[in-house]
């Protein structure tokens, strides 16, 4: 796993050393939904190569042809599984805040879906 962190979970997914199913793959990207979707479709995209977070990207062509291929992705992933949605979100967790140290672009086609369900 060349230019990968054998502890990470997304390494190893993007490395298919999970059973996670992707939607997408190729030499740059992977994509698979979101374990916890917090919306009708929730999608991550997330490099091949290690990428900790948002803070490490570099100013240059190479992180930037990277990040927009990581939209391309996740635009191409929703319009075809969610066509009748009328609003998406994109976006990348800054540290503190993001629940897994590899850069993982967030795709969701509205609407969002409550995540605390109050019982009485």
């Amino acid at each position: 796993m060349a230019g990968s962190t054998p502890s990470c979970i997304f390494c190893q997914i993007a490395h298919s050393s999970t059973s996670t199913t992707l939607l997408h793959s190729d030499d740059k990207v992977v994509a698979f939904q979101d374990i916890r979707p917090a919306a009708f479709r929730h999608y991550l995209v997330i490099p091949v190569r290690h990428i900790s977070t948002v803070n490490d990207l570099q100013k240059g062509e190479e992180h930037y042809t990277l990040a927009s291929h990581m939209l391309s992705v996740g635009q191409a992933l929703l319009q075809r599984d969610a066509p009748q949605s009328k609003q998406y979100r994109y976006g990348f967790h800054q540290p503190p805040l993001n629940s897994v140290n590899h850069l993982h672009l967030h795709c969701l086609a509205l609407p969002f879906r409550p995540r605390v369900c109050l019982q009485f």
